[in-house]
């Protein structure tokens, strides 16, 4: 019989060309599984495992690496093991790491618009400013401003609205703050500084020390649940609230533009959706530790609530409204972020008022 009819011969050829056919489908498959796999750094402005956004970095990391199933994996760097507290955004920028954590107040001095995706004295609250960042322009603009460093920013995490501070004197007017040397950052540090005041920016793991040294006056840092790790209510009596200076509390995942670029599509969905999940997740935290932070420091040490005077409310409003006019001048851009966050705070004031007004009624039953 010709070798052309044989059937078993035939059948042999026909399960070659299948198994080729199948080796070559599955080569991807095994080639996708034996990938190494993306490895970043993630570098924070804070302590690691401090109470907010030290907690708020660590579960975002968590929550990548569970999400990418080995295809991504993030390492955390806690402030000062690869660089400095306030050398986040420069580390991201440069490629120095792929990511980092930290709070867009702290590049101020660089970028004057940067304050507005973290506080703005007398501004946005937590839900409102999120309401701008998701729905309301906010977003957009915000990564314009960072594009021009090569960083895409997302919104990740919040304290809640903030508290005055420890101070170790009382403020009963304007002029008492002459002359104060105060722990703060932001637009909050400007318009201590219009008052008089010489703001003084320190790392989070050194304000104890510096208040109880006496190096610096007072310091203003986030909410009573950071200010009570912190241990801060040991060493002033008198803690200050509300923090006109900082109505809210956002951090911020930075990742460096090419290196999110360099994902494939779905990991980048996971870095999108892991800093989404825990802005959610550490608003209600921080609800909760903050009540139950302030009642521990009211029963642990001789610390008195107190609210700052009119006078020096008004004083600070009138300081911070030439500030943010400063800053909506300095250039195009800066202009359209505040006159879409102003826009925004008009829009909502009314029913926020109102909302609050509501919560302070339901809390007498």
């Amino acid at each position: 019989m010709p070798h052309g009819d044989d059937p078993t011969r035939r059948a042999a050829l026909a399960s070659g060309v299948l198994g080729l056919a199948g080796g070559a489908l599955a080569a991807p498959r095994i080639a996708r599984a034996q990938a190494a796999p993306i490895r970043w750094r993630l570098v924070t402005s804070w302590p690691r495992g401090q109470a907010g956004p030290g907690v708020t970095a660590q579960r975002i990391v968590d929550r990548i690496n569970a999400m990418a199933g080995g295809r991504l994996v993030v390492t955390l760097f806690a402030a000062g093991e690869i660089v400095p507290a306030f050398s986040v955004l420069d580390a991201v920028s440069n490629g120095t790491v792929e990511a980092g954590h930290s709070a867009a107040l702290y590049w101020q001095g660089r970028i004057p618009a940067a304050a507005f995706f973290t506080t703005v004295p007398f501004g946005l609250g937590p839900i409102e400013h999120q309401a701008w960042l998701s729905l309301g322009g906010g977003q957009a603009l915000w990564d314009a401003l960072y594009g021009e460093w090569g960083v895409k920013p997302f919104l990740a995490g919040n304290t809640g609205p903030c508290m005055g501070g420890f101070f170790r004197s009382p403020v009963e007017t304007p002029s008492d703050i002459a002359g104060l040397r105060i722990r703060v950052a932001g637009l909050g540090a400007s318009v201590y500084a219009r008052l008089g005041a010489t703001p003084v920016t320190i790392p989070a793991g050194d304000t104890y020390t510096a208040l109880e040294r006496g190096t610096v006056d007072a310091v203003e840092f986030l909410a009573p649940a950071t200010d009570h790790e912190l241990g801060l209510h040991q060493v002033a009596p008198l803690y200050y609230a509300p923090g006109f200076n900082k109505p809210n509390g956002a951090s911020e995942l930075l990742v460096n533009a090419d290196a999110l670029a360099a994902l494939p599509e779905d990991l980048r969905a996971i870095v999108a959706e892991a800093a989404e999940a825990e802005h959610a997740l550490a608003l209600a935290d921080a609800h909760r530790r903050n009540a139950t932070a302030l009642r521990a420091m009211l029963s642990e040490a001789d610390v008195q609530l107190v609210g700052f005077p009119e006078e020096v409310v008004v004083a600070a409003e009138e300081a911070a409204r030439a500030e943010i006019d400063a800053i909506a001048a300095s250039s195009d851009l800066a202009g359209r972020i505040v006159a879409s966050y102003r826009a925004a705070r008009e829009e909502m004031a009314p029913w926020s008022r109102l909302e609050a007004d509501m919560a302070r009624s339901l809390a007498r039953v």
